[in-house]
């Protein structure tokens, strides 16, 4: 029987114990336990689907978080990571060698770009850059000896979008594999794999969770390649999610097509209500016909997504201002929570980039990225409003 995304965000991959539980099983354990000596060797030798040596290396809990993840994305298979970055640091350390080239979209969240330009190429991996949604560029730049090419979906914190199909086909004419970080994009709007992604990466930190407990991630795949290439370069560094945060985080996923479905709504209405504000230089939503990707957002997702980006006028003290009047949106970091939030790139996320980056990129001292929650809609544009009357 065929299963609906939201069906298997509430069921997918469950396992259930002698007991027979309604909801998951915590296996809060390290190790596991062996009737034999040689039933231990057994196992080390080779281990079933049901068969665990130590949690770095697999365990029950997080095994239900692996399998419900690739069910929902479309894919063979899953490896739970401890966070987000280690997700995008073991999906592209685990697949590239020295001598390797790597093709990269520009617009990254700041700790992506530190893994491309100063770990990958510390140890020998050729990176080039490209402006994402170039096409042209993507040509000019993959080569015959292209392993792979990587790009945020959906930029972090300037919402443009990259054509995962176009970008793909120029991939897959040189044998290269697309690794897409999909975090803006949100695991329930995603159709990547069916786009033609090889590898998914999320930080289900954001949405997955959305409640601002439990660091995680997730790199989806092939079977081969989760379990020949990701696995035995995670299970030896130690990039593992915890059994008690994969436990969360199915929780999580019971509920995270409602919540994202909400958020986006408040997003577009947000958007919509704050377009042409006198004291903003610009709203940003894939959602809004003005959006210049709006096209392309409809076609890859069927949605703006959950993210609001606006500019104030008057630079980084009129910024602040607005921040400081906030009463109901909350000044942080994270983003796809329950809570909205409200973060200053230039001095947060994306503080570590030089100046002349950041504006290249188009992170101005007046950028606000937007995290839509799930209050009242009207609430929000309330309270977005009065804290802009402060500017």
């Amino acid at each position: 029987m065929t299963r609906s995304k939201q069906t298997n965000l509430v069921h997918g991959g469950t396992k259930r114990s002698q007991w027979n539980e309604v909801s998951e099983a915590l296996f809060l354990t390290q190790g596991f336990v062996y009737d034999t000596a040689e039933a231990a060797e057994q196992r080390f030798v080779k281990t079933g689907p049901d068969e665990y040596i130590y949690a770095r290396y697999g365990n029950p809990t997080v095994a239900m978080f692996e399998e419900r993840m690739a069910l929902l994305e479309g894919t063979e298979d899953g490896f739970a990571c401890a966070s987000g970055m280690a997700a995008v640091n073991g999906a592209l350390v685990s697949m590239l060698r020295a001598g390797d080239h790597i093709v990269s979209a520009r617009a990254l969240f700041g700790s992506c770009l530190y893994i491309l330009e100063e770990v990958l190429t510390r140890y020998g991996v050729e990176v080039t850059f490209v402006d994402g949604e170039d096409l042209d560029q993507w040509r000019k730049a993959v080569r015959a000896d292209t392993k792979a090419v990587f790009f945020e979906s959906m930029s972090n914190p300037t919402l443009e979008l990259v054509d995962i199909e176009s970008v793909a086909e120029i991939a897959h004419a040189v044998g290269a594999k697309v690794v897409v970080d999909n975090v803006f994009s949100t695991p329930v709007y995603s159709k990547a794999v069916e786009q033609g992604a090889d590898i998914v990466v999320y930080s289900t930190t954001k949405h997955v969770d959305g409640q601002g407990r439990c660091l995680g991630g997730v790199i989806l795949g092939t079977r081969e390649h989760i379990r020949g290439v990701v696995e035995p370069y995670m299970k030896h560094t130690g990039g593992s999610m915890s059994p008690f945060n994969a436990w969360v985080q199915l929780k999580g996923l019971e509920t995270v097509g409602l919540r994202v479905r909400a958020q986006t709504a408040g997003a577009l209405a947000i958007a919509e209500a704050l377009e042409g504000h006198p004291k903003l230089s610009q709203v940003v939503y894939p959602g809004l016909v003005s959006h210049p990707q709006h096209d392309l957002a409809m076609r890859q997702l069927g949605a703006g997504g959950t993210m609001v980006a606006l500019e104030v006028k008057g630079g980084k003290e009129a910024a602040f201002r607005f921040l400081n009047g906030l009463e109901i949106a909350v000044i942080s970091n994270n983003l796809g929570d329950a809570k909205s939030i409200a973060t200053h790139p230039a001095t947060t996320t994306h503080q570590r980039l030089k100046p002349e980056q950041r504006a290249s990129l188009g992170i101005s001292d007046g950028w606000i990225r937007f995290s839509v929650g799930i209050e009242e809609p009207q609430d929000l544009i309330d309270d977005l409003l009065q804290a802009l009357d402060a500017v």
